[in-house]
């Protein structure tokens, strides 16, 4: 297989999900975030956020009274051992299994576990194997 170069902050800006239950929704998120150590950004009565992830109740301002529909999210982790917490957090949060922590055939060392959020949305942990990353994070100021 030719060596793969991916590139991460280029092309999403954000992603709004629009959930049933908030609740319900930011236990689960919360509890998977803190184990692939990633801080909630900030929260109000009916959203909230973390880095590119906007999640909102439908009776948000920016939801405009509709439930999105089922996605797939897959979320970086540094090693296997953070995707099997990830797993098991999920599971303890609310998540429901949807493909328990192992390799995957996608490319060599891709190391994945899939949890269904509260709302039915496939919620993916994953760690390409070894690899070099140019930097921690894209940093934008304003």
């Amino acid at each position: 297989m030719k060596t793969q170069e991916l590139h991460r902050g280029r092309l999403i800006d954000h992603i709004q999900l629009v959930v049933l239950d908030l609740a319900a929704s930011r236990r689960f998120y919360e509890a998977i975030f803190q184990v692939l150590g990633v801080p909630i950004g900030g929260t109000g009565e009916d959203y909230f956020w973390s880095d590119e992830l906007f999640i909102s109740s439908a009776d948000s301002q920016a939801a405009l009274g509709k439930l999105t529909g089922r996605h797939h999210l897959a979320f970086q982790a540094k090693d296997h051992a953070m995707v099997d917490a990830f797993y098991k957090a999920g599971l303890a949060a609310g998540g429901k299994d949807n493909g328990a922590p192992g390799e995957r055939p996608y490319h060599p060392g891709y190391y994945a576990a899939f949890l269904l959020d509260p709302d039915g949305n496939n919620i993916e942990a994953v760690h390409h194997g070894a690899h070099t990353r140019s930097a921690a994070s894209v940093k934008i100021t304003f």
